[in-house]
């Protein structure tokens, strides 16, 4: 018998790699079910529907791409160098055939003008992304309006990587980042 901590972790798992190849709106409820192992009722008593899942899909990739991200930045020894590290992660994440850009933005897309709580979320992470690079940036001396330019930056690359199936777009705002970074102090 499967406990609900199983269950719900199966159907958080199903639901994320069926939203992100997918959408949201293309996954329906019986096939993210038959996906994850269980039944319908179970899935409706673990979530109040496809909004709560999205929601929560959103918020434990955040902290998986965070950690992720950090290991990057880490093993950067200056702020410079981990500044210039997260593109290295964007780099590496991307330019495959089953990467499909941020999903973030792509759940803003299909449901943040729907959805308040999807809304919440995405800011939230884009207000952490923003605020970690602003943290390294200040680390190294620079101004503010560094870390604005260089999310930008980061979050052009993130969409072009997607439209192109390409990791150069990040090696390409890494580039402009590094140039950014040289000609500021």
């Amino acid at each position: 018998m499967t406990t609900d901590t199983e269950a719900r972790e199966r159907v958080l798992e199903a639901a994320d790699r069926l939203f992100y190849a997918k959408s949201a709106h293309a996954v329906g409820m019986d096939e993210l079910r038959a996906e994850a192992g269980v039944s319908l009722k179970k899935l409706y008593s673990l979530f109040d529907g496809k909004e709560a899942l999205v929601e929560e899909v959103l918020r434990r990739r955040e902290e998986a791409i965070t950690a992720e991200t950090m290991k990057y930045v880490l093993r950067a020894s200056t702020p410079e160098e981990q500044i210039l590290a997260v593109f290295d992660w964007m780099a590496d994440s991307s330019g495959t055939t089953d990467f499909r850009g941020c999903a973030f933005i792509n759940s803003y897309a299909e449901l943040g003008p729907s959805s308040e709580r999807v809304t919440a979320v995405v800011r939230h992470q884009k207000s952490g992304v923003r605020g970690a690079i602003a943290a390294l940036v200040a680390a190294s001396g620079r101004p503010e309006w560094v870390a604005d330019s260089i999310f930008l930056l980061f979050e052009g690359a993130m969409t072009n990587t997607a439209i192109t199936v390409s990791s150069e777009p990040a090696r390409q705002a890494q580039t402009a980042a590094r140039f950014l970074l040289q000609n500021t102090a």
